[in-house]
């Protein structure tokens, strides 16, 4: 028996774009673990007093009790009433309660959920295009992120804000946004095009027919993901792969995606899935359907990457992991053992639970920033916008 003492979060902000939202669980036998929660800017103080409010009934549990711990929250705390902050607070403490297992049993966490299926981690670059306005910019940042060793990379290759309808000349600029990274990068450099559920199934389907010739790796959330019927749609009509799931956080949620066929690649994110438990059994729903495990990870790449990185070794039909570089430099600064990407893997952690610690005097330098979250417009009329390009294209031809 090993039981929760004490459940203690920590709000950090990197030095990037975002605030991050770590917990630390100790134990009566003098354990303690790591967890992440999925946040979102502007909104992490939420989260934070949702992660407040569950850690009081926590208290006096058994580490092991995984599956019966968080059935019993759901059922008997939140009245089967699921919810973001729930989901993420939840999935925060279930890793760290996974951590402590580790170290009890002296095993890393891939082998408490089935053992290794690979030696490595393949990992694709995110991140690293925030704030670029031009097509010259994104791509000569890309070739940055190449010479870093990564063969893998995504980006959102549209400007401005999200829109289900798009013009003509929007369109345009994407498509040549990923020409000109096609033509940039090279035929080895594998492109994943993301385009954050934007466009309605005609302007997902046009586009991706526009953008074939260039070879992305993957198409990611076409439409909003909450109607899968969209996404069917674009699955149907296109032969790109397409990807959706990260704004899904349940089995359930799932059922409908696999039995219509509506994607070629998941992409459930860990710190807000449930936790390790929760993402490998929507991996292992995933095989029989034939589609791919790529888990998603806009968090931190301290504790949510460690995580990631054991779920990604254990699922066999995993594909591909996601790293935000931009984040790393910041993250790094707070652990012990930061993680090395090495031409474009990350080898696994091989200690006790999952392999990371954090420095405390340094995450305790770092505490959460006050953000402000900009509209991308402020009229009523303004529901079009005109992406920005370059004058001259030629010397990527």
């Amino acid at each position: 028996m090993s039981k929760i003492t004490k459940i203690e979060p920590h709000m950090f902000f990197p030095g990037s774009t975002r605030n991050f939202l770590l917990i630390r669980v100790e134990t009566d036998d003098g354990y303690f673990g790591w967890g992440e929660a999925y946040v979102s800017s502007g909104k992490e103080e939420i989260t934070l007093d949702f992660m407040n409010f569950v850690s009081g009934y926590l208290i006096g549990r058994d580490v092991f009790d995984v599956k019966h711990t968080g059935w019993a929250l759901f059922n008997d705390l939140v009245i089967r009433r699921g919810s973001i902050d729930f989901f993420a607070s939840w999935s925060a403490i279930e890793i760290a309660m996974y951590d402590i297992m580790g170290k009890i049993t002296k095993q890393p966490v891939y082998n408490l959920i089935g053992g290794r299926c690979r030696e490595k981690v393949r990992v694709y670059a995110n991140g690293w295009w925030a704030g670029l306005k031009t097509i010259d910019e994104v791509v000569n940042k890309a070739l940055e992120v190449k010479k870093m060793g990564y063969t893998a990379l995504k980006w959102d290759p549209f400007f401005g804000p999200w829109r289900t309808f798009i013009t003509q000349k929007d369109e345009d600029a994407a498509v040549e946004n990923v020409k000109c990274m096609r033509e940039a990068l090279g035929p080895d450099m594998e492109l994943l095009v993301e385009v954050h559920r934007r466009l309605s199934p005609y302007h997902a389907i046009h586009f991706a027919d526009r953008i074939e010739e260039y070879r992305p790796f993957w198409f990611e959330e076409p439409c909003c993901a909450d109607n899968v019927n969209l996404i069917e749609q674009v699955k149907e009509k296109t032969h790109l792969r397409i990807v959706t799931g990260e704004t899904l956080y349940t089995r359930e949620d799932y059922i409908d995606v696999f039995e219509k066929r509506a994607t070629d690649i998941i992409n459930p994110d860990i710190a807000i899935c449930n936790g390790i438990h929760g993402i490998m059994e929507i991996a292992s729903m995933a095989e029989p359907y034939g589609v791919a495990f790529s888990p998603h990870n806009s968090c931190s790449t301290t504790v949510a990457l460690a995580a990631m990185l054991h779920v990604s070794a254990a699922a066999p039909n995993f594909l591909i992991a996601e790293v935000f570089l931009n984040l790393k430099k910041g993250c790094d600064s707070i652990m012990v053992n930061p993680f090395e990407v090495k031409d474009g893997f990350i080898d696994l952690p091989t200690s006790p639970g999952l392999g990371v610690d954090i420095d405390m005097e340094a995450l305790l330098s770092k505490p959460m920033k006050k953000l402000k979250k900009e509209f991308p417009y402020k009229g009523v009329a303004e529901f079009t916008f005109e992406s920005p390009k370059p004058a001259d294209f030629s010397h990527y031809r």
